[in-house]
């Protein structure tokens, strides 16, 4: 862990904030108090980019992608990102702070295109595999329209936070199995087992200092994951909806994971860097201490910043 801070406590910025939900419970939390948490930590930062929405082709309705990219000419094609927001696979647009600020600084400070997918949202009679084929297909997409994107066909990566994370890895799988592996894999606290691993002596420890209000996981990830998958019953779920199932994840793209320190699902993101690390899949695992679940929403937090800064560095490789 690099952090100046003993471990197990939150960042001084976010402590007064996470002491109102002290008293509350997970039922009497608000998207109002939230919000509140979220409200910005610093200015935000300036990029020369050009943001374009378009509509691309799906394997359903045409599925809305926000496109950054830098907007100095380049004399080669750049490196890309597919960025998925997370709102467990039922929430979360273009628009919210994971999906807007992290695009627009990983683009920034990348020098790099980055695709932002509006991927179908489960409820209504949605549910996988809808979100996933999105993903896929937009990574196709991307990947067939590179030259007109000034993209490297050989440097896109695909990424996201949340149960974008998830889609991430999930997509991650299904090109791999489709001969089309992507560069790489960069996936921020994210959700990669139907079930949740038993967490570390270490992690319990950790999750002991959340107020009640953020035990959300716990009774309502069931919820989110019910609404997911359907009717199909999580032990015989797709390695493809819970990458953590897979029997074999050799051949995965070299992953970068980010888990946050206070977080109930840290335990699936340490068990998934196990299990690539242990099929021979080059794996960087990264703690964002003092913070929980969610943290690329707190925009002009430096922890923020600086996982940002190790998303560009990675895309920066050749």
């Amino acid at each position: 862990m690099t952090t100046t801070r003993p471990p197990h406590t939150f960042h001084p910025q976010l402590a007064d904030r996470l002491s109102k939900f002290s008293d509350q419970s997970a039922d009497s939390v608000t998207a109002r108090d939230f919000e509140a948490l979220a409200e910005p930590y610093g200015p935000g930062e300036e990029w020369e980019l050009v943001i374009d929405d378009r509509e691309i082709p799906g394997p359903g309705p045409r599925i809305p992608v926000r496109i950054y990219s830098p907007a100095v000419p380049a004399s080669f094609p750049r490196p890309c990102l597919v960025w998925l927001h997370g709102g467990g696979w039922i929430s979360g647009d273009l628009d919210m702070p994971e999906a807007h600020e992290t695009a627009r600084g990983v683009a920034g400070r990348a020098d790099a295109v980055v695709v932002s997918v509006d991927y179908r949202l489960c409820g209504k009679g949605v549910r996988f595999p809808a979100p996933h084929d999105d993903v896929v297909a937009a990574y196709r997409w991307v990947r067939d329209n590179a030259a007109d994107l000034g993209v490297d066909p050989a440097r896109i990566a695909v990424g996201g936070a949340s149960a974008g994370g998830n889609l991430a890895a999930g997509a991650a799988l299904r090109l791999r199995d489709e001969g089309k592996t992507p560069w790489q894999a960069l996936l921020l606290y994210p959700a990669l087992h139907a079930l949740l691993p038993d967490p570390s002596d270490e992690l319990a420890t950790a999750l002991t200092q959340l107020p009640a209000a953020f035990g959300l996981f716990t009774p309502h990830l069931g919820q989110v994951i019910a609404a997911y998958l359907g009717d199909t019953p999580v032990e015989s779920a797709s390695p493809y909806a819970f990458p953590g199932l897979a029997k074999d994840l050799s051949g995965f793209p070299p992953t970068y994971v980010d888990n946050d320190e206070f977080d109930h699902l840290r335990s699936s993101g340490e068990l998934f860097t196990d299990q690539l690390r242990t099929a021979g899949v080059d794996v960087e695992q990264v703690l964002s201490a003092g913070v929980p679940h969610g943290h690329l929403n707190l925009v002009g937090l430096d922890t923020a910043h600086a996982t940002l800064d190790r998303m560009a560095a990675r895309l920066r490789k050749r």
